[in-house]
């Protein structure tokens, strides 16, 4: 247990001497204090007068921050202190000690000054450092008062002693009596430090606010800031970045690091672009105020942007990020080193940084534009001027050299199979010193995959490639660019619209990539019309032949909006076209003839991505044995007797689109290995062509035969089985949907009904028994034309008959399977089987009786004598 030295109420009652004595000291006091502004002094002020009076080493005030429960030190003696050359004073003076432990917690309870002998209360749990340092120091007992303000604890006042037991009663009344005085004293200082701090954050905004509105470049703005923030000291200095004009990207703009004078480092910031969704850029953006960061919880976080590890190596420990905002605009960031953050006073600076800031790049932007319409439009008069590939030529020299001395290194086109790049332009006398290796390195197959092409095409704006770094890398086309003396090569796409159409490939010291794009965007359309020029008539063939498709196509087109059927086994069908249509699967449709395979591989195309472009139908059985590879694959002009003209295959117009492989179990072997092979690669080549075209087609097969059959028979490959057949799908035969006929029978009774110009009102009930009587070897197709030849020779818009063939009611291919039975177990199940196509009516219209054509009476003996029940038919 601690040992607290309060007042002993027993002791004997003051006298009246001590009492006047105690009253002058507390006027004095309240009159010297009043009069104090000077936190310093005031402390000195009371420390000298109670220590004329009485004994004690020194003394101190802190202040209670409410918000985070703790408190800290305020006015200090730091002549009288004994610790103050002990090795933690410095961390001492500035540290926020916890309220949450018992020797502050009995302070705040205490209504009187309490006293604490330092040896019973130092090594307590959570006790203060400051405690300890003391009594290392001599000093062995604390007389604690609290300072109130409006009825709460504000802070202490804390008196040391070196001697046991050295706060008297008078003491501890004089020190009661006066807290409420040096309470407000302090709460006067506090106020004051507030009013003299915002007029010099107020000075220092006008001040700032005079000095910037005279900014014109990023210089100007580099030196306007870094004056403004010496005044609140960042220890490693600033830089501002700017939003990019791509919106993606970050860039150090203007900057002062105070830690570095390395002339590579500055050079790579000037380079350096940092994503602005990286995880900590974008934070600062979407912030309203001053954000803190410390650099190795980013990292811990997983912030891999380079400028972290920078931060780390220069020694950051915390930085703080503004956002440079003008209105609803974001402009940039601009971080500091610095710990304590004026939230107020940053965002006052920040402000004005942001005006500065906006304008400078609003001046650059016009000033750049002006120069670059300018030059652009003296280049698209050269262009428009462009006939051929020799003017086109002409023109890019003359104008490259009017920019910034830049050399052109080559124009590749890409050929019309989106893959390969052909030598469109290049400037020779340019490599005269390695004209070998130019040579070679021209004779090289260049395609779209290729690492350097394939990176400029899928870059916005063109890629810089550093020479030096190139070389170091191991690039085989450096060692010819180092020949040219130049720094950088520029690589840029050719674009007409959002289409590739080729690469420039320019060598220079440094360009303007604004106005790159501009040339390049000339560049591009004299191409595309130069190349359309060329191939004006082939693609009028081309079109032509499209075109002839497309209306055969069109005319075969149904209404699938709607698929008639809402059986179990047509749901499961559903079910899997739902899963595999927003796919690129290859589906294989399995169902005898009839049963409507074309019309799920058309609503599978309609739900697919690929739905803007028109599904292509081949029929496989339909086509001629020695014409199925044209049909197919497409053939060029003479490559075999009878082609007068280039040929497109099927697969290049479904190119982007679902081809159909209608009957595919009829393909001849040779055809299904070629097939086997375009499913494999993706590429074709026409009969007689040399050229490989890609090709990105979504396959539907459908087949009436049994694949695995056909297999097993050597008649259909099996490894083209196997690609074929992913995601399978059986349409089951009609006279397995016995609930799907009736829907179908109106379905087509409708359509027919408005095609013919009959106007069917009703179908008697017979009918649809008798429909559902009939086996269908012929299926929904057999249905639909046999609804079609009723409703023309029906005459009173009744559809009283169906003229159904009479000599199918069982399904031959059953036959087999009732061989292994009795004549009675054949004919239980046969009647069976009529009854539940007839939903168990036994006599009259649409019966089984007259279907079986026997009497009622004589069927309802066969039912007893074969024990037929109704659970038989009505399972």
């Amino acid at each position: 247990m601690k040992r607290v030295k309060d007042m002993d109420p027993g002791l004997s009652v003051p006298s009246l001497a001590s009492l006047e004595q105690e009253r002058r000291i507390l006027s004095d006091l309240g009159n010297d204090i009043t009069g104090v502004r000077d936190k310093n002094d005031l402390i000195i002020l009371f420390s000298n007068r109670i220590r004329s009076l009485f004994y004690f080493t020194h003394t101190i005030v802190t202040l209670i921050d409410a918000r985070d429960e703790t408190y800290t030190p305020f006015l200090l003696d730091h002549k009288s202190s004994p610790i103050r050359s002990h090795a933690i004073y410095p961390e001492l003076i500035k540290a926020h000690f916890s309220l949450n432990e018992s020797f502050i917690q009995a302070a705040l309870r205490a209504e009187e000054p309490i006293s604490f002998l330092l040896e019973d209360i130092m090594d307590q749990p959570q006790s203060p450092s400051f405690l300890r340092a003391n009594y290392e120091a001599g000093v062995k007992e604390i007389l604690m008062t609290r300072l109130m303000k409006e009825g709460k604890p504000m802070g202490f006042i804390h008196i040391y002693s070196d001697k046991p037991n050295s706060f008297s009663i008078e003491f501890r009344n004089v020190i009661k009596g006066i807290a409420p005085q040096l309470s407000g004293a302090v709460s006067n200082i506090i106020k004051n430090e507030e009013i003299i701090k915002k007029e010099k954050e107020k000075s220092l905004l006008l001040d700032f606010s005079n000095g910037i509105a005279t900014v014109r470049t990023k210089e100007e703005l580099a030196l306007a800031v870094r004056a403004v923030l010496k005044k609140i000291n960042p220890p490693g200095g600033f830089v501002i970045r700017k939003i990019n004009e791509d919106n993606t990207t970050m860039s150090p703009y203007a900057y002062d690091l105070t830690k570095t004078h390395d002339p590579k480092v500055i050079d790579a910031l000037e380079q350096a672009r940092y994503p602005i969704n990286d995880g900590l850029q974008d934070r600062v953006l979407n912030s309203a105020i001053p954000l803190l960061f410390k650099v190795d919880r980013e990292i811990q976080r997983g912030i891999t942007s380079s400028y972290l590890q920078y931060w780390k190596t220069m020694g950051f420990k915390e930085i703080v990020g503004i956002r440079l905002r003008n209105g609803e605009t974001n402009h940039g960031i601009l971080f500091l080193d610095i710990q304590e953050i004026n939230v107020q006073l940053l965002q006052g600076i920040c402000s004005q940084i942001s005006i500065a800031l906006a304008n400078i790049m609003a001046n650059e932007q016009i000033n750049k534009k002006q120069e670059e319409q300018a030059f652009l439009l003296d280049f698209s008069s050269d262009v428009a001027l462009v006939k051929t590939k020799l003017d086109l030529q002409a023109a890019i020299f003359r104008v490259l050299d009017k920019t910034m001395h830049t050399q052109l290194s080559m124009i590749r086109i890409i050929d019309e199979d989106d893959y390969n790049l052909s030598a469109f332009m290049y400037d020779e006398t340019l490599f005269e010193t390695a004209k070998t290796h130019f040579a070679e390195l021209l004779a090289n197959r260049v395609t779209v995959e290729d690492a350097y092409t394939a990176e400029v095409l899928a870059s916005e704006d063109g890629i810089v490639f550093n020479i030096e770094e190139e070389l170091k890398t191991g690039n085989t086309y450096a060692r010819l660019w180092k020949t040219t003396g130049l720094k950088n090569m520029y690589g840029l796409p050719l674009r007409v619209g959002n289409k590739n159409i080729g690469t420039i490939w320019l060598l220079a010291d440094r360009l303007s990539k604004l106005m790159l794009k501009g040339i390049c965007a000339q560049i591009s359309i004299a191409i595309a019309n130069i190349q359309a020029n060329e191939k004006l008539l082939a693609y009028k063939k081309q079109l032509e032949v499209e075109n002839d498709y497309l209306k055969e196509q069109i005319k075969t087109i149904y209404n699938f909006s709607e698929i008639i059927g809402n059986g179990e086994q047509m749901q499961e069908v559903y079910r899997l076209m739902s899963l595999v249509a927003g796919t690129n699967t290859t589906v294989l449709i399995l169902g005898e003839t009839g049963t409507g395979k074309e019309l799920i591989a058309r609503a599978i195309h309609n739900a697919s991505p690929r739905n803007d472009k028109l599904m292509v139908k081949v029929n496989c059985a339909a086509l001629p044995a020695n014409l199925i590879e044209s049909e197919l694959f497409g053939h060029e002009r003479g490559s075999f007797t009878g082609a007068i003209d280039r040929r497109i295959g099927k697969f290049e117009l479904a190119n982007n689109s679902t081809l159909f492989l209608d009957e595919v179990g009829e393909l001849p072997p040779e055809a299904q290995a070629k097939l086997l092979r375009v499913i494999q690669e993706r590429e074709l080549e026409r009969l007689g062509g040399k050229q490989t075209i890609k090709v990105d087609v979504r396959l539907i097969a459908a087949t009436n035969r049994n694949l695995e059959e056909e297999v097993k028979a050597g008649r259909f490959r099996a490894d083209l089985y196997f690609r074929l057949n992913v995601f399978p799908i059986n349409l089951p035969p009609l006279r397995e949907r016995l609930e799907d006929i009736e829907p179908l029978t109106h379905f087509f009774v409708k359509k027919y009904s408005r095609n013919t110009g009959r106007k069917i009102r009703k179908i008697a009930p017979k009918v649809i028994q008798q429909l559902r009587s009939y086996t269908w070897p012929g299926n929904v197709r057999e249905l639909e034309h046999l609804i079609e030849r009723s409703i023309l020779l029906t005459t009173d818009g009744i559809l009283h008959d169906v003229y159904i063939p009479q000599n199918t009611v069982t399904d031959k291919q059953e036959l087999p399977h009732l061989l292994n039975h009795s004549l009675e177990e054949v004919e239980r199940s046969y009647i069976i089987e009529i009854l539940r196509r007839c939903s168990g009516k036994i006599s009259g219209p649409g019966s089984a009786a007259e279907i079986l054509k026997i009497p009622g009476n004589t069927l309802h003996s066969k039912l007893k004598k074969l024990a037929i029940t109704k659970k038989d038919y009505f399972s």
